[in-house]
């Protein structure tokens, strides 16, 4: 083997998996290791927040011919080069949104971390992987995480309640289902994040966390999935990627998407029929500046996420044929974990859907209790930001336009009669604003987020331009998809709403699902000819055929989880990072 490359260890993306990646393994060779991610770094309060610099906050850079929705080409044609971190795209009958920013999907995810039931990995699953043998991993991934329930409110008039909690825990108990707190990797203070205690600081109160990142108690402001401006959100650069980068040396490079992997041989030239024996070239470009650059290394870890790592991958081997003994597997099992977002709008019972951590419970549909496969997902409450909810009481003239002229002119004359009248409560013009806006369609409608088993039969290729295509088995998910349509209904009528509305690319003529949770495409296998990545001891999470050749992130799911898949994309990491270092991992990094 050749000891004088660049690096020990090249880790392509931020995300989960990459994070725990350059964690462990910068911790095993201090400077040696180089992280390489797309997108940018986004430092304490630079989130975008206008609405015209959130319609730029999404990926579509220079080069970029990906099927994207109309809008965002537009923007690009517009604007120009777009290197936001929202990766929306177009594929037939799904559509993703997944993230290209440094800390990866961390950045914009519901912070939920929730372990799989048992059964998840009794079908499909390598032999000898189970969530008992994750269970370790599972364990320090959620200490360094900081994973626990939100902190318990006294009562209506603590900053703590969550009224959507309290409605979204009653429906579940009316429907008879299981409800349980979620446990969410959100900071609210060392002690009790971390160390277990029963005493949060007070909402936006500033400190350094266990590893010394500076991170603020979390304000229930409801803008976690559009990146935390506060830094209440514990994702992967306040303590992964931050102990990487500032104990063990680690060499971050943003705005550099990876386009080739090379192995090489004994002289250290490129070698499409070598098997990593002798270490790898990733040539990566720059995409603010264009440059192309390469390095060597011993090592490569592709992290990119599903739709990332399978379309490099599928390129190397089919495009530039540098990847050549890439299992036929590639691109197999994808799933979109069954998500679907739906709303119950305009009710009679109180929401507040503008506060609060994203996702505070989960209501379980017969995944973790009474196991029904084809109908198994999981609700969940949800919060939006407020900008978002003043938006939202915009369309309340849309939704019932009627109501809304009848109540105005009433209004509107009570004004006018009553100035002839001093001293009436109506002549006030705080009472008629008040009167307009009291049942704003924020306060008294819910985010209904739902995700569940569905069949991972989706397939992952290039299209005739070498980019990734999809190809969805959505109405074989039917039965999944009309479960959770039928519990939205039953939530709707609980609140006394007007409407139920399924996400817009739902209705017809789209008929498309979302997905933020793309898994699978590199799948997990005892041998390539179930999978992509090995699963056995000696070689886990290296791709069959290659050493030194590795994946950590989504694309290793072969089913669907049900559950949120940070838990397990990150348990899963910190299992391949124990092999590849020889250290069992701890929390303390």
């Amino acid at each position: 083997m050749i000891s004088n490359l660049q690096h020990e260890a090249v880790v392509i993306g931020s995300g989960f998996g990459g994070a725990v990646m350059a964690a462990r393994l910068s911790k095993r060779w201090p400077g040696k290791v180089l992280l390489l991610e797309r997108g940018k770094e986004y430092p304490l309060g630079a989130y975008p927040r206008s609405p015209n610099d959130m319609a730029d906050n999404v990926w579509c850079p220079q080069g970029d011919s990906v099927k994207r929705p109309r809008a965002v080409h537009a923007r690009k044609a517009a604007r120009g080069h777009l290197a936001g971190m929202f990766d929306i795209r177009h594929f037939d009958k799904i559509d993703t949104v997944t993230s290209a920013v440094y800390g990866g999907g961390s950045q914009i995810y519901a912070n939920v971390f929730l372990r799989p039931p048992e059964a998840v990995f009794e079908q499909g699953w390598p032999t000898r992987l189970c969530r008992a043998a994750l269970a370790p991993y599972y364990d320090v991934a959620q200490q360094v995480l900081g994973a626990r329930t939100v902190p318990p409110a006294v009562g209506p008039d603590d900053r703590r309640y969550i009224k959507r909690t309290e409605q979204f825990q009653a429906f579940a108990r009316h429907a008879s289902l299981p409800t349980k707190l979620a446990e969410i990797c959100v900071y609210f203070g060392n002690e009790y994040s971390y160390r277990g205690g029963d005493k949060p600081v007070p909402l936006g109160v500033q400190q350094p966390n266990r590893y010394g990142a500076l991170q603020t108690s979390c304000t229930y402001c409801g803008e976690c999935d559009i990146g935390c401006n506060v830094q209440a959100k514990n994702s992967v650069d306040h303590n992964y990627l931050h102990v990487a980068r500032n104990r063990y040396q680690a060499i971050v490079r943003t705005q550099s998407v990876v386009e080739r992997i090379v192995p090489l041989n004994a002289a250290q030239d490129d070698d499409p029929d070598g098997d990593g024996y002798h270490g790898y070239r990733v040539v990566f470009r720059n995409v603010q500046t264009g440059d192309t650059h390469e390095v060597t290394t011993h090592r490569v870890i592709v992290s990119a996420g599903t739709l990332g790592t399978s379309e490099l991958l599928l390129r190397c081997r089919d495009v530039h044929r540098t990847l050549p003994r890439i299992s036929e597997r590639l691109g197999q099992q994808f799933s979109g974990n069954g998500d679907f977002l739906a709303f119950a709008i305009d009710g009679k019972k109180e929401i507040n859907s503008t506060y609060g951590p994203v996702i505070t419970q989960y209501t379980d549909h017969h995944l973790f209790k009474d196991l029904d496969r084809s109908k198994a997902f999981v609700l969940e409450d949800a919060s939006y930001p407020t900008q978002a909810g003043w938006a939202t009481a915009a369309l309340g003239p849309v939704m019932n336009p009627f109501q809304m002229l009848w109540r105005t002119i009433k209004q509107v004359t009570a004004y006018a009669f009553d100035r002839y009248y001093p001293g009436r409560k109506n002549s006030s013009v705080g009472y008629l604003i008040q009167k307009l806006l009291s049942h704003d369609l924020s306060q008294y409608s819910a985010v209904l987020l739902c995700m569940g088993l569905d069949n991972a039969k989706g397939v992952l290729r290039l299209n005739k331009q070498g980019y990734l295509d999809l190809d969805w088995a959505q109405d074989s998910n039917r039965p999944l998809y009309d479960a959770i349509l039928n519990l939205g209904e039953r939530f709707t009528q609980f609140i006394g709403g007007r409407h139920f509305l399924p996400m817009p690319n739902w209705l017809w003529p789209m008929k498309n699902n979302v997905t933020v949770h793309p898994l699978g495409g590199c799948a997990l296998a005892d041998s390539p000819e179930q999978g992509v990545v090995s699963a056995k001891d000696g070689s886990r999470g290296q791709v069959f055929g290659y050493l030194g050749l590795y994946v950590a992130d989504g694309s290793l799911m072969p089913t669907a989880l049900g559950a949120n898949p940070v838990a397990t994309i990150t348990a899963l990491s910190e299992w391949i990072a124990h092999e590849i270092t020889g250290a069992m991992p701890d929390a303390d990094l």
